[in-house]
């Protein structure tokens, strides 16, 4: 049924595309919430990926399973997203200190919480912990959703580990 769908949608049909765009809305959703941590950035994510899936679904071929590929397609509509907050959160951050500091305070967030950490952790070591941990894959599927070796998958959780670690460390100090 859904193999129908995909074909159709890629071939304009706007109710085969609008079947399958409500189909796995929820889907896109929880994965764009699972990387963002903030339900109005998961909302633009999944509206933004269900307005590139509109051009995109021409190019899916069916080589992978389409969870992949929506994983693909979300995870790299969630990085723009999160970079577009960073930047945002940076310069309000700045802001805040400043502020704190002349009113007395340090300006900083004692209360980090695991999820928040692992956002800060950097792109690559963050992905593969989101897919494993978070969307519970496995590193086989994971490094086909990141395009690399599932040894790389590995580095790069273990990698984040020993970060997380100083991260965590630093926040509970």
């Amino acid at each position: 049924m859904e193999t129908e769908l995909v074909e159709k949608a890629a071939l304009g049909d706007r109710q085969a595309f609008a079947a399958l765009v409500e189909s796995r809305y929820d889907f896109i959703h929880a994965v764009a919430w699972r990387w963002c941590g903030d339900r109005q950035d998961a909302e633009d994510v999944a509206q933004e990926v269900c307005i590139r899936l509109a051009s995109a679904i021409r190019g899916f071929k069916g080589a992978s399973r389409l969870s992949t590929w929506l994983y693909t397609v979300t995870l790299n509509a969630a990085r723009d997203q999160v970079r577009k907050r960073r930047r945002a959160e940076w310069r309000d951050a700045a802001y805040l200190r400043e502020r704190a500091v002349l009113e007395g305070g340090t300006g900083e967030d004692d209360n980090e919480e695991l999820w928040q950490a692992v956002r800060q952790l950097p792109d690559k070591q963050r992905d593969a912990v989101l897919l494993i941990y978070g969307e519970g894959l496995s590193h086989a599927a994971a490094s086909e959703v990141l395009g690399c070796a599932e040894t790389t998958i590995s580095w790069h959780v273990h990698e984040a580990r020993k970060r997380l670690k100083v991260l965590l460390c630093d926040a509970a100090a």
